[in-house]
């Protein structure tokens, strides 16, 4: 089982190859849809790292195969800008996944 990363910086793309993690670099919504539903068929794929960036470009997608798929995890990560979380992420991940406000 592997990591895989879908970045949208060379940069980011770059230090995960030298830690031996392959992946992409995409920009755009539809070019994100692609490479994590390509992401998600993959057998031997356990964990897909995705900048935070990425994420907030398809929400919808990602908390839905979050919340419905077993495998391969999907873990958001900085960028080299640091950290654009919400501070109410994590809640809200929650509420969505068991529908309870905390």
């Amino acid at each position: 089982m592997r990591f895989y990363l879908i970045s949208d910086n060379v940069d980011t793309a770059m230090g995960m190859r030298l830690a031996g993690i392959e992946g992409v670099v995409v920009h755009e919504d539809s070019e994100v849809r692609d490479a994590l539903t390509k992401a998600m068929d993959y057998d031997d794929v356990a964990v897909i790292l995705m900048t935070e960036r990425l994420v907030s470009l398809c929400p919808d997608l990602v908390y839905n195969l979050k919340l419905n798929r077993k495998q391969p995890l999907i873990v958001e990560i900085p960028d080299r800008h640091g950290n654009g979380r919400a501070k109410d992420s994590i809640t809200r991940y929650v509420r969505d996944a068991i529908g309870v406000k905390i």
